[in-house]
């Protein structure tokens, strides 16, 4: 009999289908912007939104959607404050929110084995309900990660910079944060809680080791993502092991391979991988050839001014028009 002929293989294919899409299309901007361990930390305080569904009788993946929101929250407003306090405080959350987790959790009367599938992801506990929510959560959080895509690459890459073209930083930052809650919450049951930031950075890791620019390493990360979900729910299936460690193990083979191929493209490149690319400090103009759209000062991509020229944003690159074509800064 296949592993396909079980209804809950098939709802938790389709989770990990989800999560590996979802957790690297944000990671990456995570990664851009330099807060890697910020899933980590909100995969913490939303173990607190788990346990106060057990305690409360409420629908877990909904209690850890609000409780993780918050969190991120929180986390963005002490980062944005940027005090010496800073760090101090975010481990303060970070400790809450595993501690309030397996308080609540014992209050609540469950045992250690149910906060382990929380925690570590379990493929037998993906219900049809659950998997509800995890679609409609992802598909809204992958809108968001590709159709904002310029906007929030601006902010990722330079806050200042994006400040200068108009662009409501702080709206974005904290769009930024929900996406990265939402995302924990989604994949809390494949993944589990204390795995699901390594779903979102090493994926994005292992692309910018053979990409270099920012919408190669995107749509790469997301295969990347994709394809350890998928194969680490089958090898938990038949190894009978939690699906959160093989989707990671998988994940960090696949960097392991990628790294050795990403340093000899760079050493016959002569450039650096994608995470410290800035077209705006470079300044090598690369013409593009064609180039589908055309720019006006209406077109919504936001502009930076070079005297004899406008450059228009979008895609990980500053466009600028010269004649017939379009140079890639």
């Amino acid at each position: 009999m296949s592993f396909l002929d079980y209804d809950f293989m098939q709802r938790a294919l389709i989770a990990a289908v989800l999560t590996g899409l979802a957790a690297p299309a944000v990671g990456t901007y995570l990664v851009q912007r330099r807060l890697a361990l910020m899933g980590d930390g909100i995969g913490h305080v939303a173990l607190t939104g788990v346990a106060v569904g057990l305690l409360t009788g409420w629908a877990p993946a909904w209690t850890s959607v609000v409780v993780a929101v918050a969190g991120a929250l929180a986390i963005d407003v002490v980062r944005a404050r940027g005090k010496a306090s800073a760090d101090v405080a975010l481990a303060m959350l970070f400790y809450g929110g595993i501690a309030g987790g397996v308080l609540l959790t014992g209050l609540a009367g469950s045992t250690a084995a149910t906060l382990n599938t929380y925690l570590f992801g379990s493929i037998t506990t993906v219900s049809g309900g659950d998997l509800w929510v995890v679609a409609g959560l992802a598909i809204v959080v992958l809108a968001l990660a590709v159709g904002l895509a310029p906007q929030l690459f601006a902010v990722c890459q330079d806050e200042e910079f994006a400040k200068v073209t108009g662009l409501p930083v702080r709206l974005y930052s904290v769009l930024i944060a929900v996406m990265a809650a939402v995302t924990v919450s989604v994949a809390m049951r494949t993944v589990g809680l204390l795995l699901v930031s390594a779903l979102m950075v090493v994926p994005v890791a292992t692309a910018q080791q053979l990409t270099r620019s920012f919408r190669t390493t995107f749509a790469l990360a997301l295969a990347l993502g994709l394809v350890p979900s998928v194969a680490g729910v089958i090898f938990s299936y038949y190894v009978d092991v939690a699906p959160g460690a093989s989707i990671v193990v998988a994940a960090l083979a696949g960097f392991v391979l990628a790294w050795p191929a990403g340093t000899a493209l760079r050493r016959r490149r002569g450039a650096a991988p994608a995470d410290v690319e800035d077209p705006r400090v470079t300044g090598a103009h690369v013409p593009a050839g064609t180039h589908p759209h055309r720019h006006d000062p209406e077109c919504g991509h936001p502009t930076v001014e070079h005297g004899d020229h406008t450059d228009y944003l979008h895609d990980g690159h500053l466009h600028a028009a010269h004649g017939r074509h379009y140079d890639e800064h």
